[in-house]
């Protein structure tokens, strides 16, 4: 398994619409938004060079992102890591023994399957990999 870049750096914020004018100030545009009704969230993403910027907006109390927010407040949530074969990065995690917290890759936003490392195995930093959606 190889991750061959930063595809973005995941940041919960308890609203995106007043988040993103921090972002634009340093240049950034917003350039796709969606809701990912299996993480309840909205998420927008802004590219930054060779990555982007994941804003994180949960849309239920009982999302992953409202429990991170309520717990620690805004801030980084996750960095995400491109592998070209997530299925076979799963299993090289497994079989090294690192604990994830999906046993499967899930869709995620901009259609791309996702898994993430318990932040244990990240050393305290929850660690998301993602494969590209297949071409249209």
């Amino acid at each position: 398994m190889t991750a061959y870049k930063i595809d973005h750096i995941g940041i919960a914020v308890v609203s995106i619409d007043d988040a993103v004018p921090v972002y634009r100030a340093l240049g950034l545009e917003e350039r796709h938004r969606e809701e990912v009704p299996a993480q309840k969230v909205v998420t927008a993403f802004l590219p930054a060079g060779e990555s982007r910027i994941e804003l994180l907006e949960p849309t239920s109390e009982d999302s992953p992102v409202a429990k991170f927010l309520k717990k620690r407040g805004p801030g980084i949530h996750h960095v995400c890591f491109a592998v070209r074969d997530i299925d076979g990065a799963v299993s090289d995690l497994r079989q090294r023994g690192f604990r994830l917290i999906n046993s499967q890759p899930a869709l995620g936003a901009d259609g791309k399957r996702i898994v993430f490392l318990h932040p244990d195995a990240g050393h305290g930093v929850l660690i998301e990999l993602s494969e590209d959606a297949p071409e249209k």
